[in-house]
């Protein structure tokens, strides 16, 4: 049976397979099966980013839903985290965000959420493609009267607004500072910069004219060079850069200095660990977070659990053992006791919250975390293969493995999202890696 879902839901160039609106019909109608009670009236929630396809998958999907007898609720443009949030507020049955998240305008992707905000597991995913796949459901066709109605949910951005303004303590302010935010003309465009200011700040936001077209071109999380050099010309005390989905941010010091995912962990671990705020005493990370990130916990204490590569994978062992913080070092962060999955906006205030209640600049947080220098290679590649089952790739990592001598690793793995191979090599010495 042909595969749809990779790491983080649907993705893929829009108007090809399986990005077309025949196939997100289709979609819609195996989803709206799987969560739908015989006999009851359930609702979807459908959220999407900033892309001009959005429009087009946008009303497939709904097409796909409500021909099942399912109604679905209509947020428009909004963080995939606030759509996770809006999903738990209306008790809908589950949720969907229309993006391909840090992708060019040209990709886009959908990804689901169970009704409590957390991503599907990949058993539900398995069971809704046999729905697409085998036919099974093809020939149930409600009749008119019991066909779903779609509406749209006007105050979608400001419930979430509010969702995400709790997760900030109260007694601490914003004010005194100037934030430089990068909302890569994404889903946060409205969000972020209303957030920082209603809390105090001041703001200077950059990328929030989106047209459909230009989400993530050259500016957000993966193009952070324009915000960089912003946060040095403003003289602010921080900056942040989204990406177009909203679930993931970095950050910039006030010299200017480029701020990760793993850094941002280390030091909200620690903060979180002084305020007993971090039972167990642990983080969960991936395969790929950096060794430093390891050390600055071990140094205090704190263990860190790695994952396979993906935030729902992250969530998952968190949500077992109860750890309240996870990530990865693109700036997917999740605080469990703010929302059900990776919130950019969320985490933005957490670092702010450290520097505000610790009195120190985001340089001085940052440098708890020693960087062991990484060099990251992508290879394009026709097919997945088994990577155990290639002789020659296996001789190779023990090779460089051995020339590390214990002191780095050697990480190959597929892209869940995209054709790619992704090569890694980690040591204490640059040098060592060229």
């Amino acid at each position: 049976m042909p595969r749809l879902f990779g790491t983080d839901g649907m993705r893929g160039v829009a108007n090809q397979e399986p990005m077309t609106p025949e196939t997100v019909v289709r979609l819609g109608r195996a989803v709206a099966h799987r969560f739908k009670a015989p006999g009851d009236r359930r609702c979807i929630v459908i959220g999407k980013d900033t892309r001009l396809t959005g429009y087009m998958l946008e009303t497939a999907l709904t097409a796909g839903i409500t021909s099942m007898g399912v109604d679905v609720a209509l947020v428009g443009p909004l963080p995939t985290p606030g759509i996770a949030f809006i999903t738990r507020s209306l008790r809908a049955d589950a949720g969907v965000v229309i993006s391909a998240s840090h992708n060019s305008f040209e990709d886009n992707g959908i990804k689901f959420f169970s009704g409590d905000g957390f991503k599907l597991p990949d058993e539900t995913e398995a069971e809704i493609e046999e729905l697409i796949f085998s036919g099974r459901i093809d020939q149930i066709r409600p009749p008119a009267s019991e066909i779903g109605k779609a509406y749209r949910v006007g105050d979608a951005g400001g419930r979430y607004i509010e969702c995400a303004k709790s997760s900030f303590p109260k007694g601490l302010t914003l004010r005194g500072l100037k934030i430089v935010v990068d909302c890569a003309h994404g889903a946060t465009y409205r969000v972020s910069p209303t957030v920082l200011r209603e809390l105090g700040a001041e703001v200077v936001a950059l990328n929030v004219s989106p047209d459909g077209l230009n989400i993530n071109a050259g500016c957000g999380s993966l193009h952070p060079e324009g915000l960089l050099r912003a946060v040095v010309a403003e003289r602010a005390q921080v900056g942040f850069a989204h990406d177009g989905d909203g679930d993931r941010v970095l950050a910039v010091d006030e010299l200017g200095g480029l701020v990760d995912g793993d850094q941002i962990m280390a030091m909200c671990a620690l903060d979180m660990a002084a305020q007993g705020r971090l039972p167990g005493r642990t983080v969960v990370a991936t395969v790929m977070s950096n060794l430093g990130l390891e050390v600055a916990l071990r140094e205090a204490g704190i263990g860190l659990v790695r994952t396979a590569v993906g935030d729902r994978y992250v969530l998952e062992e968190m949500l077992r053992c109860n750890h309240p913080l996870g990530g990865e070092q693109s700036g997917h962060v999740i605080f469990t006791e703010c929302n059900s999955t990776g919130d950019g906006l969320v985490t933005a205030l957490q670092v702010l919250a450290t520097m505000v209640r610790s009195g120190k600049a985001l340089s001085e947080l940052a440098a708890c975390m020693p960087r062991y220098p990484q060099v990251l290679q992508n290879v394009r590649v026709r097919r997945r293969e088994d990577l155990t089952a290639l002789p020659a790739v296996q001789a190779e990592i023990r090779s460089v493995e051995t020339a590390l001598a214990g002191n780095g690793r050697v990480l190959v793995r597929f892209s869940g999202t995209e054709p790619l191979a992704r090569v890694m090599i980690e040591g204490p010495d640059a040098r060592a890696e060229s």
